[in-house]
């Protein structure tokens, strides 16, 4: 699993962060510093709490096999 993260249109609700704070870190004001992460064995769980918790949608989940995973894409 494979998180991208679009930090550049982070607002800083830091929700990924309060949900699982290891894998999203924050700059001092609350801001996203990473733009992506191989997702650890075991983490698959609190990487994808954590992209759903973001109003704005900025995080994207991949499946091993590269499929999108979230957001869930419609069509």
């Amino acid at each position: 699993m494979r998180v991208v993260i679009d930090k550049d249109k982070c607002v800083g609700h830091a929700r990924c962060n309060v949900v699982a704070g290891d894998l999203y870190p924050l700059d001092d004001t609350g801001h996203i510093v990473i733009e992506g992460f191989e997702v650890s064995a075991g983490d698959e769980t609190m990487a994808l709490r954590g992209a759903k918790s973001c109003p704005e949608r900025i995080i994207t989940v991949f499946d091993d096999d590269g499929n999108q995973v979230w957001p869930v894409r419609k069509g």
